[in-house]
C-alpha cells in the first residue's frame, strides 16, 4: 500500500475514532455537576476559545484572564474568580484523562502506523524460508530487552486513577456509553494527587501497578509468541526478556532512600509476584481437576498462598515451583491427552520470567557518595585494606596499583556518617535479597557521575569488605557516564577496566558482559541537544571499539526520559539506527514518567512498542544499514554542528538572567511543593539554586512548562544555518535522507519544537528587563523552525507523522486554559506581598503542571 495511502487513513480513523468521539463524551463530560459551581462545565469552552483568540493575539495572560471575568463574569470577585480558575483545573485534567483513554482505546485501529517494526513483521520476514528463520532465531538467542521503570516524578495520575483509565479504556471500546458516564462521574470525584509527598515505598506501589497489570501479562505473551515461532534456546546465559526498577534502589541524590527502604520494596516485589500466580494457580485449579495431580497443584496452592501473605522464610523457591508444574505437566501429557496442558506451560513461562522478584532492584549512588564512603572504610582497622589517606593524592595509575582486594567482615557502626552507613548496610543487604529471592533480585550496582576507574574498583573492595567473597561475587558494577566530559572520557576509563587483573578476571565470572549507562538528561542540560546527542553517538562507537578490542561483550544501558531533550521520542528508531560501529545486541533503558502510561499504559500498548524495540534490534543485526555508518566527512559535519550549537548553548546558560527568567516566569521554585515525588529537585537541597545542583529533569520540565522546549531544540537553527553558509547544504540534505541516526535525532527536534508555543509569553517581549533575553529565545526558535521545514522539504513541522501533529495539537488545545492560568498566577506572584494571596497563587501554579504533563505526554 502506498505511503500516503496508509497515512490518508490513518488521518480517517484518528479523526473518526479520536476527534468525534472525544468532541462527543466531551460534551457529556461537561454537563457533569462535578463541583461547586455547577455553570463549570458549560463555561469552560467559553474560556478556551477566549484564551485561544487571545494568545493569537499576543495578550498577556493577565489581561486574558481579567478580560474573561469581565465579559463572562463580571459579578463576582477576586476570590471567587480564582474559584473558578481551580475548577477550570480540574475539568481540564480530566479532560487530558478522558483524550488519553480515547486514544488507547482506538490503538488498534490508529496506532499501529508502523506495521514493519512489530513481532509480525519478523514473522513474514521469517516465512520467507528456513534461512531466514534460523537467522532471526540466531539473532534473539544474543539479544535481550530489559525495561527499566524508574520513579522520576513526571508520573502523575496514582493508582486509581490509573483503574479508572483501564475500565474506561475497555469501556470506550464497544462505546458502552451508560459505564462510560459512571466512569466519567466516578473519574470527577476521585483526587488526582496527594496531599502529601509519596515515600520511595508509595512509589514502587504505584509503579508496581504496571508490572502487575501490564508487563506480568505483556512480557509473558510477547516470550510465549517467540518461544512458539523461533528455535530459542532454553539454557541461555540471560534472559531475552527482563525487567528492572529504580524506586526504592536509586539513592542518588535522594535521602529518602535507606537500607530499609530497599529492604521493604525488595519484599514487596516479591510478595506481589506472588499474588500474580495465586490468580493463574486459581484458574489452573478450577481447570485441571483429574487424578495424578491433586497432591502437586495443593503443595503449589500453598507455596504460592503463603508468599503472596508473607507467611513465608524468604528463600528463592523458583526450582520447587518449577519443579511442581513440570510435574503437572507430564502428568497432563502421559495421562490426560495433553488437557489444559496449555494453562501450565503459561505459568511455568512466568515463573522462568519473574521468579521470586518479579523485576530486577537496581541499586545507585553517585560517585562522590561511594569515594566518601571508601575513605572512611580504609581507616578502619577490622578491614586492614593497607592504605592510608595518602592514597587520595595519588595519580589514577598509582591508585588502581594500591588497591589490594582483600576480604573482610565489617560492620558499620551506628554512629557513623548517615549516607555511609547506608552504603555499607545495603551492599550487605544486596546478598541477602539475593539469598531470599533469586540473584537477579539484585544484581546491579550503578555508580552515577562515574569519572574513573577507581569508582568502579573502590565500590567492588566495599563489597569485598562487607561480607562478599571474591569467587562469589554476584554483581554487576556500572559506571554512568553523564556529562558531555564524562563521555568523551568514558572510553579509556573501560580500557583501564578491561586491562585491570582483578576486574578482568570479575567480568569474566560475569558471563564476559559489561553493562554501561548513558545519561541523556545531565548531557542535554550540560551541553545541549546536538552535542549530547553528538557525544553521546561518539561515545557508544569508542565504547564498542574498545569492547571488541578486549574480546567483551556490551550492552548500553540508555538513561533515556520520555522528550527528546532527555533522550525520548522515537525510541524504536532511534535503536534501528544504529550502525555496525555501536553495540546493539541488547537494548537496556529507563522507562519513566509519562512515556510509563503513554507507551506502556495497556497490555495492547506495551506488547506493541516492547515488539517494536525487538524488532529495532533483530533488524539493526540482520540487515545493518550501511548508510548508518558515518563516514568521515558525515562525521565532521555533524561533529562541526554539534560544536557550533555547543557556542551557543554554553552562551545561553551563561547568560546572566538564565536561571532568574526560569524562576521568574516557570513553575522552577515551586517544583518541590509538588507532592509528586521523593527525591528534591535539586541536588544540595538547603543551598542557593545553581544551575549545575540544579537536576534535569526538573530543568526540563521547567521549560516545557513555559512552552519553551529551549533543551529540545536551542542552538539546532544556528548550527544548521551555519552549514548553509558555508555551501554544506546539499550534503546535510543527503545525510537527513540517508542516515537512520541523523534522521531520528533531527525528527525529536521537530517534535520538541511542535510543542512549543511562543504566543503565551510574547508580552514578555515589551518588558524592560527580559525582554532581550525573550527575543534571544524566540528568534533561535524561529530559525530552527525555518531550518528544519527547509531541510526536511515540508510546510509546518511534523508533516511526515500528520496523526502525531494532531493529536499534538489537540492535547495543545486542551490544556493551553492550564498554560495560561499558570502564567498568570506567577505574574500575580511577581507583584503579590499578602501572605495568604501568595500561598493561594502558589497553589493554582502547582496544580497546572500535572494537566500540562500529562497532556505532553512525553514532556518532562
Amino acid at each position: 500500500m502506498p505511503l500516503t495511502l496508509k497515512l490518508s487513513q490513518r488521518e480517517t480513523a484518528f479523526n473518526n475514532e479520536v476527534v468525534t468521539r472525544f468532541e462527543l463524551y466531551n460534551s457529556l463530560f461537561q454537563t457533569l455537576p462535578f463541583y461547586q459551581v455547577k455553570d463549570t462545565g458549560i463555561l469552560l469552552p467559553f474560556f478556551s476559545s477566549h484564551c485561544e483568540k487571545e494568545v493569537s493575539s499576543e495578550v498577556s495572560p493577565t489581561a486574558i484572564i481579567d478580560s474573561f471575568f469581565k465579559k463572562y463574569v463580571p459579578d463576582i470577585d477576586h476570590q471567587e474568580q480564582i474559584n473558578r480558575l481551580f475548577r477550570f483545573i480540574q475539568y481540564i485534567e480530566r479532560q487530558v484523562v478522558l483524550f488519553d483513554a480515547i486514544e488507547d482505546s482506538s490503538f488498534n485501529k490508529i496506532g499501529r502506523s508502523d506495521d514493519s517494526g512489530t513481532l509480525q513483521s519478523l514473522l513474514q520476514q521469517a516465512a520467507v524460508s528456513d534461512q531466514a528463520r534460523d537467522d532471526i532465531s540466531e539473532k534473539l538467542n544474543d539479544f535481550s530487552l530489559r525495561l527499566v521503570l524508574t520513579a522520576h516524578p513526571t508520573q502523575f495520575y496514582p493508582g486509581s486513577i490509573l483503574g479508572i483509565m483501564t475500565d474506561l479504556i475497555e469501556a470506550l471500546k464497544t462505546n458502552d456509553i451508560n459505564n462510560i458516564d459512571v466512569l466519567l462521574q466516578q473519574l470527577g470525584k476521585t483526587p488526582f494527587f496527594n496531599k502529601t509527598s509519596p515515600t520511595p515505598v508509595d512509589e514502587a506501589v504505584s509503579l508496581a501497578w504496571f508490572l502487575e497489570n501490564i508487563f506480568y501479562h505483556a512480557v509473558s505473551g510477547i516470550q510465549s509468541k517467540l518461544d512458539e515461532e523461533f528455535d530459542l534456546n532454553a539454557n541461555r546465559s540471560g534472559q531475552l526478556l527482563e525487567l528492572g526498577f529504580w524506586p526504592g534502589g536509586d539513592r542518588d541524590g535522594n535521602p529518602n532512600v535507606t537500607t530499609e527502604t530497599t529492604r521493604a520494596v525488595a519484599s514487596f516485589l516479591r510478595q506481589r509476584v506472588f499474588r500474580c500466580y495465586y490468580r493463574d494457580i486459581r484458574v489452573l485449579k478450577r481447570r485441571i481437576t483429574f487424578r495424578g495431580v491433586e497432591k502437586a497443584v495443593a503443595a503449589l496452592e500453598q507455596i504460592i498462598y503463603d508468599n503472596a501473605n508473607n507467611k513465608h522464610t524468604p528463600a528463592n523457591l523458583q526450582n520447587e515451583i518449577l519443579d511442581l508444574l513440570q510435574s503437572i505437566k507430564h502428568t497432563l501429557l502421559t495421562s490426560h491427552d495433553s488437557l489444559f496442558v496449555n494453562i501450565v506451560d503459561d505459568l511455568i513461562k512466568k515463573v522462568q520470567l519473574f521468579g521470586c522478584y518479579f523485576a530486577t532492584l537496581d541499586i545507585r549512588q553517585d560517585s562522590r557518595v561511594l569515594r566518601n564512603v571508601f575513605n572512611f572504610s580504609i581507616k578502619q582497622t577490622e578491614i586492614n585494606s593497607k592504605l592510608t589517606e595518602a592514597y587520595n593524592e595519588l595519580d589514577e595509575k598509582a591508585k588502581l596499583e594500591s588497591l589490594q582486594f582483600n576480604e573482610a567482615d565489617f560492620y558499620c557502626p551506628n554512629d557513623a556518617e548517615k549516607l555511609t552507613c547506608d552504603t555499607l548496610n545495603t551492599i550487605r543487604l544486596m546478598k541477602e535479597i539475593q539469598h531470599a529471592n533469586g540473584e537477579k533480585a539484585c544484581q546491579r550496582f550503578i555508580i552515577s557521575n562515574c569519572q574513573q576507574a577507581s569508582d568502579i574498583l573502590q565500590l567492588i573492595n566495599l563489597f569485598l569488605w562487607s561480607g562478599w567473597k571474591k569467587d562469589n561475587l554476584s554483581v554487576d558494577f556500572m559506571p554512568l557516564f553523564e556529562t558531555v566530559n564524562d563521555l568523551k572520557h568514558a572510553a579509556g576509563v573501560m580500557e583501564l577496566l578491561y586491562t585491570h587483573p582483578f576486574y578482568k578476571e570479575h567480568l569474566k565470572n560475569r558471563g564476559n558482559l559489561q553493562s554501561i549507562m548513558l545519561g541523556f538528561s545531565d548531557s542535554t542540560k550540560d551541553g545541549g541537544y546536538l552535542m549530547a546527542n553528538w557525544s553521546i553517538y561518539q561515545a557508544k562507537v569508542e565504547l564498542t571499539a574498545m569492547a571488541r578490542k578486549y574480546g567483551v561483550s556490551l550492552a548500553f544501558f540508555d538513561g533515556r526520559g520520555g522528550p527528546p531533550a532527555r533522550g525520548g521520542g522515537k525510541t524504536h528508531r532511534f535503536y534501528a539506527s544504529m550502525g555496525e560501529e555501536i553495540a546493539n545486541e541488547h537494548i537496556q533503558l529507563t522507562i519513566q514518567g509519562q512515556t510509563v502510561s503513554s507507551q506502556y499504559g495497556s497490555v495492547e500498548t506495551a506488547r506493541f512498542n516492547m515488539e517494536q524495540l525487538i524488532n529495532a534490534g533483530i533488524t539493526s543485526a540482520l540487515n545493518p544499514n550501511k548508510h548508518d555508518l558515518l563516514d568521515d566527512r558525515h562525521k565532521e559535519l555533524i561533529s562541526t554542528m554539534a560544536d557550533e550549537s555547543f557556542k551557543l548553548f554554553i552562551d545561553l546558560r551563561q547568560h546572566p538572567l538564565f536561571v532568574e527568567y526560569l524562576e521568574k516566569f516557570s513553575p522552577l521554585k515551586l517544583l518541590s511543593h509538588i507532592n509528586i515525588s521523593s527525591r528534591p529537585t535539586k541536588r544540595n537541597s538547603d543551598a542557593q539554586l545553581k544551575l549545575e545542583d540544579l537536576r534535569a529533569i526538573s530543568f526540563v520540565t521547567s521549560w516545557s512548562q513555559l512552552k519553551q522546549s529551549i533543551p529540545g531544540f536551542y542552538g539546532v537553527g544556528t548550527a544548521l544555518n551555519k552549514m548553509k553558509e558555508d555551501g554544506n547544504w546539499n550534503e546535510i540534505k543527503e545525510l537527513y535522507n540517508s542516515s537512520g541516526f541523523f534522521k531520528t535525532m533531527v525528527d525529536n527536534c521537530t517534535m520538541s519544537m511542535t510543542k512549543s508555543d511562543f504566543r503565551v509569553t510574547a508580552y514578555l517581549e515589551k518588558d524592560k528587563k527580559f525582554g532581550q533575553f525573550w527575543k534571544l529565545l524566540k528568534d533561535e526558535f524561529e530559525l530552527t523552525k525555518a531550518m528544519l521545514l527547509e531541510l526536511t522539504g515540508t510546510a509546518v513541522l511534523m508533516q511526515e507523522y500528520p496523526v502525531e501533529r494532531r493529536s499534538i495539537a489537540i492535547r495543545e488545545k486542551i490544556v493551553l486554559p492550564l498554560v495560561i492560568i499558570q502564567h498568570y498566577a506567577l505574574q500575580c506572584l511577581n507583584n503579590c506581598n499578602d501572605e495568604e494571596l501568595i500561598k493561594i497563587y502558589n497553589k493554582l501554579v502547582i496544580r497546572t503542571v500535572y494537566g500540562i504533563v500529562n497532556a505532553g505526554r512525553n514532556l518532562a
